[in-house]
């Protein structure tokens, strides 16, 4: 039975690994942008992958606020809540209150259902590039990352990489150190209104090939952190996906 259990495993991770080391689109790190972006992306027929270096998906989003699991979304992304089939609770105003484990689960088995192809515990360490374009990712384990173990990495290409990253807006802050022609302006402090706003307009690509979304568009150009709604975070991956949409398919 032990040797069934184990040839089953490598097997079948092996595969699903071989069928994605060339996609259309890579997305860097399984937060609720990163997969809102990818289910877009899939369900329009893109070929996609999402590497995230934590065992869990998800982001900050089952932590909800201050580990009191609810979040808020805003009125103008209640269509995505219920394109994923979550249940929104009308609070005050133009807010909702939704369950943020239910909100991510739902999110999560709906875009792999649509066929995104999740690989946890994988952190992007680097990027291809050919003549001036982000034409891929260069990844390894996340536990050789944390060991500071000396082990050459894989790579996976794609016609456009997206970071998903959020705060810490890693894949730009790669391109920007051995690259150049970026700047990663970071994050500002708590202002939700704005960097709701803000957001949308962030998400954009930056870099021939290279998209941001979510938290990550926000730290890229510098604007405000929002805390726990996600009403922007949500609209950005879908923004993120029309963008990339438009590139694959418009020719660009």
């Amino acid at each position: 039975m032990e040797k069934i259990i184990t040839q089953g495993i490598v097997e079948s991770y092996l595969n699903d690994f071989l069928k994605n080391t060339e996609v259309d689109v890579v997305i860097a790190g399984a937060g609720p942008s990163g997969l809102v972006c990818g289910y877009y992306l899939a369900k329009n027929g893109i070929k996609t992958v999402i590497f995230e270096r934590n065992l869990k998906v998800g982001g900050g989003m089952p932590g909800g606020g201050m580990m009191f699991n609810k979040i808020v979304v805003q009125e103008e992304a209640i269509d995505i809540v219920k394109e994923f089939k979550i249940k929104a609770k009308k609070y005050k105003e133009n807010f909702y209150i939704l369950d943020a484990i239910e909100t991510i689960s739902g999110i999560t088995y709906k875009t792999i259902k649509q066929g995104v192809k999740i690989f946890n515990l994988i952190s992007v360490e680097d990027v291809v590039i050919r003549e001036n374009r982000i034409n891929g990712v260069v990844i390894n384990w996340t536990s050789v990352e944390v060991a500071k173990l000396h082990v050459d990495p894989l790579s996976i290409i794609s016609k456009y990489v997206v970071d998903a990253t959020g705060h810490d807006c890693e894949v730009c802050r790669i391109v920007e150190k051995k690259v150049g022609g970026i700047k990663v302006v970071g994050e500002k402090s708590m202002w939700a209104e704005k960097g709701e706003k803000e957001i949308i307009e962030n998400t954009k690509e930056v870099y021939p090939g290279l998209i941001v979304c979510g938290m990550a568009a926000n730290a890229f150009f510098g604007s405000p952190r929002m805390g726990a709604i996600f009403g922007g975070m949500l609209l950005s991956g879908k923004r993120a996906s029309e963008i990339i949409i438009n590139g694959i398919k418009g020719g660009g």
